[in-house]
């Protein structure tokens, strides 16, 4: 009787918290939406921001944004994946792997602030890079690598050893192995992770001040030589992202629809970030489908 009578307690309670934190998740939502969604439509989305005037868009921060993900993820993913595998299938327990983990945990861990401000005298003072996209990837690839890591590690771990047994009861390499038979099955849960990872590059924004910039170059669209000033794909020009965006605008903003500006590119961010959160569910669960779709077929 008492058990039961303790279950219905803890259940209570458990459900009030998950009730109060979907609450407020769904709250803090609806409130950013309501406030940007109305100021939202094509020429916000594509105009450049204007300084003094009313009117201004967010399309060269949009594009910011979405280049610094794709730059981003090509440093991270190699860097991740080849971590992540090494530490699955290679590393032996010790003080070394010990280490190494400790490493990533402590990375995960750093402030922004601080990290941002060793992008500013590492990489963009140090080794010249600048205020740029490439300068901000680096900085982001440092938030991105122990979530990378820790998800391709265990994506690995979690196939089951007979798979890894039979392929080495066929005689094959370790590496033919890994690239054949695990590497396959870990793909799923290593795609959606690196999709939810992708999401913190839209909301980061104070390592991106000290590495980035704050300002962007007028943009030709026409001219697609990377290394061009006013190319959009030029990694090594200064580029002020949304997030970075809306927290200038909020802060020293002097147009006089500073506040509209900033709640529909908060309106557009929230956007984003759902739509890559729902897009690594749904790839995830379609890739999942394939590959059982194959085992029982194999």
């Amino acid at each position: 009787m008492k058990a039961k009578l303790t279950d219905k307690i803890a259940t209570f309670f458990i459900v009030v918290f998950s009730l109060l934190i979907v609450a407020v998740l769904v709250g803090l939502i609806a409130f950013i939406l309501v406030r940007g969604l109305s100021h939202i439509n094509w020429h916000f989305l594509t105009s450049v921001p204007q300084t003094i005037r009313a009117g201004g868009g967010i399309g060269p921060q949009l594009f910011n944004s979405l280049f610094l993900l794709v730059l981003t993820l090509i440093i991270t993913i190699p860097l991740g994946l080849g971590a992540g595998i090494y530490m699955a299938e290679y590393a032996k327990p010790g003080k070394i792997t010990g280490t190494i983990r400790l490493v990533v945990e402590v990375l995960s861990s750093f402030p922004s602030i601080v990290v941002g401000l060793f992008g500013l005298l590492l990489i963009v003072n140090t080794f010249g890079f600048g205020f740029s996209l490439f300068s901000g990837a680096l900085v982001l690839t440092i938030f991105n690598l122990p979530l990378m890591v820790r998800i391709t590690e265990q994506a690995f771990r979690s196939v089951p050893k007979e798979q890894k047994e039979a392929g080495l009861a066929l005689g094959l390499s370790k590496w033919k192995i890994i690239s054949s038979v695990l590497f396959p099955v870990a793909l799923p849960s290593i795609v959606t992770g690196t999709v939810l990872a992708a999401g913190r590059v839209f909301g980061e924004a104070a390592a991106l001040l000290f590495t980035a910039g704050m300002s962007t170059p007028r943009l030709d669209f026409t001219n697609w030589n990377p290394l061009s000033p006013t190319s959009p794909i030029n990694p090594f020009r200064p580029a002020e992202t949304l997030a970075v965006h809306i927290w200038k605008i909020n802060s020293e903003g002097l147009a006089p629809d500073a506040a509209q500006i900033a709640a529909g590119a908060s309106a557009v961010l929230v956007i984003l970030v759902l739509l890559f959160n729902l897009f690594a569910r749904w790839i995830g669960g379609v890739l999942y489908k394939a590959m059982t779709a194959s085992k029982r077929m194999g």
